[in-house]
């Protein structure tokens, strides 16, 4: 239980020490906190928290969040907001945000594994309507899962695979011959985040390839840290990998200790939102 619990806790550590900017883990600590809070997923709960942010101290949202935030502040609701940026951005709303920001429901062992997919693909819909941002996200959310659960890593990766899109699936193969592309772009995103997993011996050799890899794009090395870290766990995790997010780490660590202690009692809880 103690490896398990220490798994559980790495994705959330992982992906603040993947973060080198702040909003991808300030969204996720909002999905983090509305599950222990409210018990259960939440997705109006989780976008409620998401706009309080937007109106308070938002940044590195990442552009689709931005314009549905902005748009729902000024009175629009959830719904027609995404639908609205889908269309201003001609479709093009497939980032890794959700990707990003909806690990910790991966923690959540209040979410059976049979409703992992179909929650994150609800957390994504709060601001991407593309399909593969969703997609993205599950495979992310049930590949950490079977990490948590002590899977082995190529058999985890089949697992995530199951039910996901043609391009999707693609990102989650090992290819060891693969050109890597450090954009944003949801499957591209998580192609370079399984490579660097992947072909790397422990946490901090894959995320400090990753951030090597990506310069200043606050993508792949946020995915390299919360699947790295249900992967290796969070014992992997060193202070100097986290000291950039400074007053936040103490919300890191009480959502991250909260989710965990939920695995001592696993029994599947169902809440009616």
């Amino acid at each position: 239980m103690r490896d398990l619990e220490d798994r559980v806790m790495g994705v959330l550590f992982g992906l603040a020490a993947g973060d080198r900017i702040g909003g991808p883990l300030r969204m996720a600590i909002r999905v983090a906190e509305s599950l222990c809070e409210r018990g259960c997923f939440d997705v109006h709960d989780i976008g409620r928290r998401y706009l309080e942010w937007w109106r308070d101290e938002a940044f590195d949202t990442g552009p689709t969040v931005a314009q549905v935030l902005s748009l729902v502040a000024s009175g629009v609701v959830f719904e027609q907001a995404v639908v609205q940026v889908d269309k201003n951005e001609g479709g093009m709303t497939a980032g890794c945000n959700p990707a990003h920001r909806s690990a910790p429901l991966a923690m959540c062992a209040l979410i059976d594994d049979t409703e992992l997919t179909q929650a994150a693909i609800e957390e994504a819909q709060i601001t991407h309507r593309h399909p593969l941002a969703g997609d993205a996200a599950a495979a992310v959310a049930c590949l950490c899962r079977a990490l948590i659960r002590g899977t082995p890593w190529s058999m985890a990766l089949d697992q995530a695979s199951e039910g996901r899109c043609r391009e999707t699936r693609d990102a989650l193969k090992i290819h060891r011959s693969v050109e890597l592309s450090p954009n944003g772009f949801a499957p591209d995103a998580l192609r370079a985040a399984i490579h660097f997993v992947d072909t790397s011996p422990s946490f901090l050799i894959a995320l400090a390839r990753s951030i090597d890899f990506a310069g200043p794009e606050n993508y792949c090395p946020v995915l390299v840290g919360s699947i790295g870290g249900a992967r290796w766990g969070r014992a992997q995790i060193g202070k100097p990998f986290l000291q950039h997010h400074g007053d936040l780490l103490p919300s890191v660590e009480a959502t991250a200790v909260a989710l965990a202690h939920g695995w001592q009692n696993s029994a599947v809880c169902h809440c009616q939102a």
